[in-house]
This record gives C-alpha cells, structure tokens and sequence, in this order.
C-alpha cells in the first residue's frame, strides 16, 4: 500500500498550506490496520463519524503537539476521513502517511495486546 512519495519538508509544507484546523503527525514505515468488529461495533462507530481502521507508525517523523518525539511509534484512533491517498484524518488529528506500507486485518482484542 502506497503513501505519499513527498519528502518529509515536502509534507509540512503541504498540510501548512491547506491550513488545516487539526494537530498533525507526519509518520513512515506504517501499517494500516482493519479491524474485525462485530455488526453492534459497527454501528456504535458509525454513528460517531468513525470507522474500524487504524494506523499503526513505526517511526514518527514530526508532531506538532509534540505528543511523541522523532522515530517515537504511534498507533491512531479509529478512522473518520481518508483523502488524498495519504491524509489518515481521526477525531483530533491528522497522519501524513509517506512511503510505503502495509495493509493488515487483525481484532480488536489482538490489537489491544499488541500496544
């Protein structure tokens, strides 16, 4: 699965010029993670805007709330909007994915082991 290909300055600069309202976080070497929910999870999610889709980051790039330092992992909150290929947008925060990565499947339960 493909991210962006820009340049990590190429990707601030992009997210500053579009002046989004949200904190955002620029990662590499991240998987995409699709949860297994049950029908009842679902919806719970749905009617929040939210989908069962998370990103796990091997290596965080920059933070502009400084949540997590340089080469810091990070694992997203569920997913509310995907654009451009590669903005990974949650309730609070926008992830620029660049480079490559994964796409995975996994439950919510193996999921909570993992971090």
């Amino acid at each position: 699965m493909a991210g962006s290909p820009m340049s990590n300055d190429e990707a601030k600069a992009y997210v500053r010029e579009r002046a989004y309202d949200k904190e955002y976080c620029i990662v590499r070497d991240w998987i995409w993670i699709d949860l297994d929910v049950t029908e009842e999870e679902r919806c719970i999610l749905e009617n929040t805007r939210r989908q069962p889709i998370v990103i796990y980051a091997h290596s965080v790039i920059f933070d502009t709330a400084r949540r997590w330092d340089v080469g810091d992992y990070v694992r997203t909150s569920f997913l509310c909007e995907f654009h451009d290929g590669f903005m990974f947008e949650t309730m609070n925060s926008i992830y620029v994915l660049l480079g490559e990565g994964n796409r995975k499947r996994t439950s919510l339960d193996t999921l909570g082991m993992l971090i």
